[in-house]
């Protein structure tokens, strides 16, 4: 990604004094992401995860610096611990598969809305001062027009994205109550350490020659890289407050083909492509409009939402040398 896209973390964490900061779910993808950019630059930092999808090896390098809790979410009593003398919490805690959240609807609802209004409402009580809460492109469902404005319809189409609309909305009850909360809704996040989405199995299927499923092809998403979503993060949480909802996104469209050709040419793969009956559960068409995002974060916008696609290959075929190598 483009340096200048980058912001400036020293100058803000300069401003912010280096809050201590508690980061739910900071095990998984985009949490142990945020996790290093933190502690790298300074901010003593509390991750609780419950392990399902989070992975301690996300955070090997790091384990020395910070404070761990594993943990459930719904656990008042340990998220209250974990809140004790935080300044800035970063909710990323979910449920967070769209199929997954459809076949156990119960689980769903208790982790993401339950478990978002425990954060919250422990937060309050704790004195925690800000809560920045990561919501999904999934609360729009299919959207009437692209790209999609913040201020669009919320129309999900699956409980994934009811869950989501349902934790903005105790987000919103919680600032009314002087809990400064800020509302961020992710596009297709892709980058290292991911696994289990379209970005890695698509690289793993091509990087090992086996096919690379396609259920549709036709879809129209938004992909942005996992720097950018942490950039992003970081100045909702320790900038100027900005309550949002805001679009975290590329406001660039890819279809799953395109995304599939990318990725073969990008790793010189000659696997071929499946193509198979697409379900219905998930968002079919989504380009994020960004700009406000841009001007009350004071961040330039992403060109292209490939842009980080060809660092993740080079990265990831650099493991694969030094793995056969060992």
């Amino acid at each position: 990604m483009n340096s200048q896209n980058i912001p400036d973390v020293s100058t803000v964490s300069r401003i912010a004094e280096r809050p201590r900061v508690l980061i739910t779910g900071g095990a998984g993808f985009v949490g142990a992401h945020l996790t290093h950019r933190l502690v790298q630059n300074g901010y003593p930092v509390t991750v609780m995860d419950n392990m399902t999808r989070g992975r301690l090896t996300n955070l090997s390098d790091y384990l020395h610096r910070i404070r761990v809790v594993q943990a459930d979410i719904r656990d008042r009593t340990v998220l209250a611990a974990a809140m004790s003398g935080v300044q800035v919490v970063f909710h990323l805690a979910a449920q967070s598969k769209v199929i997954e959240a459809s076949k156990n609807i119960e689980e769903c609802m208790a982790i993401n809305v339950a478990g978002t209004a425990n954060a919250v409402q422990v937060a309050r009580e704790v004195g925690v001062r800000r809560i920045v809460f990561t919501s999904s492109r999934e609360v729009y469902g299919e959207p009437a027009r692209l790209p999609v404005v913040e201020t669009a319809a919320l129309r999900p189409k699956n409980p994934y994205g009811m869950s989501k609309v349902a934790g903005e909305m105790c987000c919103a009850m919680a600032r009314e109550d002087g809990l400064e909360t800020t509302i961020v809704r992710i596009a297709n996040a892709y980058g290292p350490g991911d696994y289990d989405r379209v970005v890695p199995n698509f690289l793993k299927n091509a990087t090992a020659g086996l096919p690379l499923i396609l259920n549709g092809g036709d879809q129209v998403l938004d992909f942005v890289p996992v720097e950018f979503v942490i950039d992003c993060l970081i100045r909702a949480g320790f900038g100027s407050y900005v309550p949002g909802p805001l679009n975290i996104g590329s406001g660039s469209g890819t279809t799953i083909l395109q995304l599939a050709e990318r990725i073969l040419a990008l790793s010189r793969s000659r696997s071929r492509l499946e193509v198979r009956q697409r379900g219905d559960i998930e968002v079919s068409r989504f380009i994020a409009s960004t700009s406000n995002t841009a001007r009350l974060l004071g961040l330039k916008l992403q060109t292209h939402s490939l842009a980080g696609l060809e660092n993740l290959i080079s990265s990831s075929e650099n493991r694969v040398m030094r793995a056969r190598v060992v």
